[in-house]
C-alpha cells in the first residue's frame, strides 16, 4: 500500500482509505472482521459519518485495543454551534476515543457553509474541541461546485471531499487548486454511487489522477478490500483499452444518473428511490432482466407510486429531475 501526505494536515495515510457507509449492514462480527482485512490491506485511513446510522459505533467496537494503527476521520450534518458541539461528543463516544483525527462538515451547500462560518455557527464547536485536544483536523464534504470553491477560500479548510470518477470530472480545476493550496483531496463517489460496475478500472481511474490525495471505496466484505487495493496499490498508467473502456462507460451513463448519495430520502410514498434506479440500471444497461425485475417486484413500494411531491428533489445534491426519471422506470417495468 502506498501512502501520502494529506495535504497540510500533515497525516500520514494509504492511498486508499475505507469508506464507513456499507458497513451499516454488517453485525459486530462482521465488522471486526471487515477491519482486520483492512488493518492486513494496510488501509490506515476511515472516514465515517454520525448519518451513517451505526457505521461510527460498529467501527469503534472494531477497532478497539488498536486506534492507534487508524487515522480517524467522521463528520456531522449540523450547522450550528450546540448541535456540532453534541454530535462531536456523540462520535467520540461511539468511535471509542478521546481524539478524533479529522471532522468534517458534511455534505453543506454554499448557503449551509455560510451558516457554518457565522456567528453561532457549526465552526465554533469545531475550533473549541480543536483547542481542547479532541479533534485534529478540520474538512468539508459537499457535491456542489460553488461550496467546494469557497471552501478552498477558507483557511481552516485543510481537506475536502468531493465525488471525482470517470463520468464526473466537474471538480477537476477545482481539485488542482486544492493541491496548490495544500488542501488534501479526498474522492468520494469514485464508483459514482455503484453505477460503474467495473471498480478496479473505477479506482485505477481516480487513483491516476496525482490532484487526489486519498481515493474512498466503500467495502462490507474482506474479498472487497484486497481486490480494491490491489487495483490502488502501485497503479501503472491506464493502458489504452481501459482508457477506451472509460469513454464507453461515459457513453453509457451520461450525467443524467442517481449516485446512489440516499441524500433523497425519505420518500414521502416510501419509495426506495436509489434501488429502483439500481434495478433500472441492471435491466437497461446489463441485460439482467429476470434478476432486474425480481428485485424491483420486491420493492415495497414501485415508481408507479410517486404522488411527484418533489421533495426529493429538493434534496438531491444534483439537481436531478428524479419525478421524471421514475415515471421512465414505471414504463420500463410495466407500471
Amino acid at each position: 500500500m502506498e501512502y501520502v501526505i494529506l495535504g497540510r494536515t500533515g497525516l500520514r495515510v494509504s492511498r486508499m482509505g475505507f469508506g464507513g457507509i456499507p458497513i451499516q449492514r454488517l453485525n459486530p462480527g462482521e465488522a471486526r472482521a471487515l477491519l482486520d482485512a483492512v488493518e492486513a490491506a494496510g488501509v490506515n485511513f476511515i472516514d465515517t459519518a454520525r448519518g451513517y446510522t451505526v457505521s461510527e459505533e460498529l467501527i469503534g467496537q472494531a477497532i478497539e485495543g488498536r486506534r492507534d494503527r487508524f487515522v480517524l476521520a467522521t463528520k456531522s450534518m449540523s450547522r450550528d454551534r450546540e448541535g456540532m458541539a453534541r454530535d462531536i461528543e456523540v462520535s467520540l463516544g461511539n468511535l471509542r476515543t478521546d481524539f478524533i483525527d479529522l471532522y468534517q462538515i458534511h455534505n453543506a451547500n454554499l448557503q449551509q457553509l455560510e451558516q457554518v462560518c457565522a456567528p453561532g455557527g457549526a465552526l465554533e464547536a469545531l475550533l473549541e474541541a480543536k483547542a481542547a485536544g479532541k479533534i485534529g483536523h478540520l474538512g468539508f464534504t459537499t457535491h456542489s461546485v460553488d461550496a467546494f470553491a469557497r471552501a478552498l477560500e477558507l483557511d481552516w479548510v485543510e481537506t475536502v471531499m468531493f465525488p471525482y470518477n470517470i463520468v464526473e470530472s466537474q471538480g477537476a480545476e477545482l481539485m488542482e487548486r486544492a493541491r496548490a493550496k495544500g488542501v488534501g483531496f479526498i474522492n468520494m463517489k469514485s464508483l459514482a454511487g455503484g453505477a460503474i460496475e467495473d471498480a478496479a478500472l473505477a479506482l485505477r481511474f481516480a487513483s491516476s489522477n496525482p490532484n487526489v490525495t486519498v481515493v474512498l471505496p466503500g467495502m462490507y466484505a474482506p474479498e472487497e478490500v484486497a481486490e480494491n487495493a490491489a487495483a490502488v496499490s502501485g497503479a501503472s498508467p491506464l493502458t489504452a483499452r481501459e482508457l477506451e473502456r472509460a469513454e464507453e462507460i461515459r457513453r453509457e451513463l451520461g450525467n443524467n444518473f442517481c449516485r446512489r448519495c440516499n441524500y433523497c430520502a425519505p420518500c414521502t410514498a416510501g419509495i426506495s428511490i436509489p434501488n429502483v434506479f439500481l434495478f433500472q440500471g441492471y435491466l437497461r444497461r446489463y441485460g439482467l432482466e429476470d434478476w432486474a425485475r425480481g428485485r424491483y417486484g420486491a420493492l415495497a413500494a414501485k415508481a408507479g407510486d410517486c404522488v411527484a411531491c418533489g421533495a426529493c428533489e429538493e434534496r438531491c445534491p444534483y439537481q436531478l429531475p428524479i419525478r421524471e426519471m421514475l415515471k421512465g422506470a414505471a414504463k420500463d417495468f410495466g407500471g
